[in-house]
C-alpha cells in the first residue's frame, strides 16, 4: 500500500440506514471501526473522502430534505474533507471521484461504509476495474438481510460474507480494521 498516495473512502454512512424499513443488520460495530480508521487517517494527514447518497425522490430517506440524508455524527466530515454526492450505487458514476483521485495522484483507496452488497460492492468493483490499488475493510461495512427474486430470505451475515467473497482477490484486498491499522501502517 502506498502510504503517501492513498485515500480513505467512506461510503454512505448516513442516518437513512437507521430506518427500521431495512430490517436486520449485521456488524453493528461497523461505524465505530470506520471512526477508528478515520481517526488514523486524520492523524496522518491523509486524504479522506465522504460519499453521500442523494435521492431526487422527496419521499426517499436519502432525499436532502429528509433527516436520513445526513452523515452520521460518528464519522461527520471536517470542513476541509471532501464530500461527494452520488445518485447511483457506484461512487464513480456521475461524480468527480475518479478525476479527484487522479488529479491528486492517489493510487490506493481504502473503502468502508454502507452497505456491503450495494454501494460498497459497486464502488469496490469499479475502483479495482479503474486500476486503483483497492482495499475493502470487512468489519467497517455492514449488510441487511434481503429476499431474492423467489422470496427466499438471506440473513445479513450471509449477504455480507458472500459480498466480500465476490470481491476478494479479484477486485480488492480484504482486511479487517485491526489488520489495516496494525499490519499495513
Amino acid at each position: 500500500m502506498d502510504k503517501e498516495k492513498n485515500a480513505l473512502i467512506i461510503v454512505d454512512v448516513q442516518k437513512a440506514f437507521e430506518d427500521k424499513k431495512w430490517g436486520e443488520r449485521n456488524n453493528l460495530s461497523a461505524e465505530e471501526n470506520i471512526r477508528k480508521i478515520l481517526t488514523l487517517w486524520r492523524e496522518k494527514g491523509w486524504q479522506v473522502i465522504h460519499i453521500q447518497h442523494m435521492s431526487d425522490n422527496p419521499s426517499s430517506v436519502f432525499h436532502p430534505k429528509n433527516e436520513g440524508f445526513a452523515i452520521k455524527e460518528l464519522v461527520e466530515p471536517l470542513e476541509e474533507e471532501v464530500i461527494i454526492t452520488k445518485k447511483v450505487n457506484s461512487s464513480f458514476i456521475g461524480t468527480k471521484l475518479e478525476e479527484f483521485l487522479k488529479l491528486n495522484d492517489i493510487t490506493t483507496v481504502v473503502i468502508t461504509g454502507l452497505t456491503t452488497p450495494h454501494c460498497v460492492s459497486t464502488t469496490t468493483r469499479m475502483s479495482g476495474n479503474l486500476g486503483f490499488n483497492t482495499y475493502l475493510i470487512s468489519d467497517a461495512t455492514a449488510a441487511f438481510g434481503i429476499k431474492d427474486q423467489n422470496g427466499k430470505y438471506y440473513d445479513a451475515e450471509t449477504i455480507h460474507n458472500i459480498s466480500l467473497a465476490t470481491l476478494y482477490d479479484e477486485f480488492a484486498t480484504i482486511l479487517t480494521t485491526e489488520q489495516l491499522v496494525n499490519e499495513v501502517f
